[in-house]
């Protein structure tokens, strides 16, 4: 089976990008009369709709670490790693009825906006600047290394920069346009994505039970897969005991059972989809209801996330252990992905490389926006041009859109930051994490709790941060080597290790607690200008109805599986 792109393969990308690139000019000429209104360019106009506000929240989301790296932990680790989409569904529920009627309220367009309305100017600035240089440096990056060499795998494994450049500049292309060009080109994107992911897991499926003789069903392909590999359909990974194996330690480490459900894993979540401009940008231009009913719409489609980014990789895992998948080189978990590739007839293996470059292309997109949206906003126009006109900040937002693109093409086109030393998703996880409690926490009391001072904020930030790297780096000296919290037995490198999930956890707490303290024994604060009350939280029936759909599909789906 070859696994380079035919003809055909080419043939179907390209229809992909003339469609996309298309639609996203006819989208730009229709607001060209608004070419040069800043409100536009940022946030659309404030008139998206419910259903490009969700699609576009989807296809920001989903990216080449989640159909690599989520594909290769479900060959790893199994169904558990769907906890962080169907948790993900849970955590827009919540944004929906809780995070956005204050956003609105207080007519909220930048995170720094908030902080500075909240807080004050101080706290705006130094989170302002940290937050691009965390989107450029780790998030942008991330996104187009991880997905450079993805596509460059399936193409031959020679055109590294090539592609490189060509998702930066297709992304650039549909950025320049704006927010209701990323928005609207988005739902396209996600309309490929969830196409072509479909595809491959039905193919792997069929695979499957071709392999082990069963049909070319794909219910029976997965029924096989629940037979094969029993454990890997478990949400909870037990703790392991003193006769557990290094892989039976290394899965708890990852994903540490019911443990990751008391914080970390929620943390991860409201953190991303309630106090991240990437993605509560789409939502703050439009109007309570129309952006409720589209992050909801976002959470529905969550829910159909495991069966295209994970489900292959667990195919790939009885593939390869049943010794039906040999490229599947030292079974390295990243591989995965690309391996079931290699099943897809011609033509349909074009449709999956379209799919993986529109979920690139569509982070790539939403990111520089956001990056764009930032500086312009909260760092150009209140330190550097306070008089920037409604024309200049549009160029400026396209001058940041350029510079941010070009920065994360230098430091990827020989891998600067190492990125591949680790993997795209494991990079991520590591520098977000480490400041996702002490931003949640300072976001979470600011919203909740007025008498949170400004200090108390800062504090959060840094304090959160430096509890994150003392409990990975110092658990022993601080609990002991035998706890609840993590795993008694070495890591394989004879060093104890405390899971991730639970060392987020950890920090989040105690830097609430620290913040709450601060905020008492500061002066009592009343931000005037931060408005909030009880009716704001109000849902209406219909909206009602969605999220107990929603609620009960995940509870279904954790009795099946639990």
């Amino acid at each position: 089976m070859n696994q380079n792109l035919a003809f055909a393969d080419y043939a179907v990308f390209i229809i992909y990008f003339i469609v996309v690139s298309v639609y996203g000019y006819t989208v730009y000429r229709k607001r060209k009369q608004d070419e040069h209104d800043a409100k536009a360019y940022f946030l659309a106009e404030g008139n998206l709709t419910w259903w490009a506000i969700g699609a576009s929240l989807i296809a920001s989301n989903i990216s080449a670490e989640q159909f690599i790296g989520m594909s290769g932990e479900g060959f790893f680790l199994g169904i558990a790693v769907a906890a962080y989409e169907w948790l993900a569904a849970v955590a827009l529920i919540i944004v929906a009825v809780w995070f956005i009627p204050v956003y609105l309220k207080n007519k909220i367009y930048t995170m720094p906006q908030f902080l500075k309305t909240r807080y004050n100017e101080s706290t705006a600035l130094i989170m302002a600047v940290f937050w691009l240089f965390l989107y450029v440096f780790v998030n942008l990056t991330s996104i187009l290394y991880l997905g450079a060499v993805a596509i460059n795998k399936l193409a031959g494994g020679e055109y590294l920069h090539v592609i490189m450049l060509g998702l930066a500049i297709f992304a650039l292309f549909i950025s320049l346009g704006g927010m209701k060009v990323v928005a609207y080109t988005d739902v396209i994107q996600v309309a490929v994505l969830i196409i072509g992911g479909l595809v491959t897991s039905y193919i792997a499926l069929t695979t499957v039970a071709e392999a082990f003789g069963v049909g070319q069903n794909a219910i029976a392909g997965f029924k096989v897969l629940m037979q094969q590999a029993p454990e890997h359909f478990k949400m909870i990974i037990p703790k392991p005991t003193a006769t557990s194996s290094q892989l039976e330690i290394d899965k708890y480490l990852t994903f540490p059972g019911l443990l990751s459900y008391a914080a970390g894993i929620w943390i991860i979540n409201l953190n991303y989809w309630g106090c991240n401009q990437y993605i509560t940008q789409r939502a703050l231009g439009a109007d309570l209801q129309t952006a409720r009913t589209g992050i909801l719409f976002a959470g529905m489609l969550k829910l159909l996330m495991p069966l295209i980014v994970m489900l292959p990789g667990i195919a790939a895992y009885v593939l390869y252990t049943s010794g039906h998948l040999p490229q599947l080189e030292g079974g390295v978990k990243d591989e995965a992905y690309s391996a079931i590739l290699t099943f897809l007839p011609t033509g349909l293996k074009g449709l999956s490389v379209a799919a993986l470059t529109a979920a690139i292309v569509a982070s790539l997109a939403g990111k520089v926006n956001s990056i764009s949206t930032i500086y312009t906003l909260d760092v150009h126009k209140k330190y550097i041009q306070k008089n920037a006109g409604e024309r200049q900040q549009v160029n400026i937002g396209r001058l940041a859109v350029f510079v941010a693109m070009l920065l994360a093409v230098l430091f990827t086109w020989n891998d600067v930051l190492g990125i591949g030393g680790v993997g795209g998703f494991t990079y991520i996880q590591k520098y977000t994490g480490f400041i996702s409690p002490g931003v949640f926490a300072m976001f979470f009391l600011g919203m909740f709790w007025k008498r949170t001072t400004g200090t108390a904020a800062i504090v959060g930030v840094i304090l959160g941060f430096l509890l994150s790297v003392l409990f990975n780096e110092y658990a022993p000296a601080l609990f002991g080597n035998d706890t609840l919290l993590y795993t008694a037995y070495p890591n394989g490198k004879g060093a104890f290790e405390i899971p991730f999930h639970i060392c987020m956890g950890l920090s989040f707490l105690f830097t609430m607690i620290a913040m709450i303290l601060i905020s008492f024994a500061g002066p009592k604060v009343n931000p005037k200008a931060f408005e909030i009350d009880s009716e704001m939280f109000k849902v209406k029936p219909q909206t009602t109805v969605l999220i107990v759909i929603t609620l009960l599909i995940i509870a279904a789906l954790y009795v099946k599986f639990w």
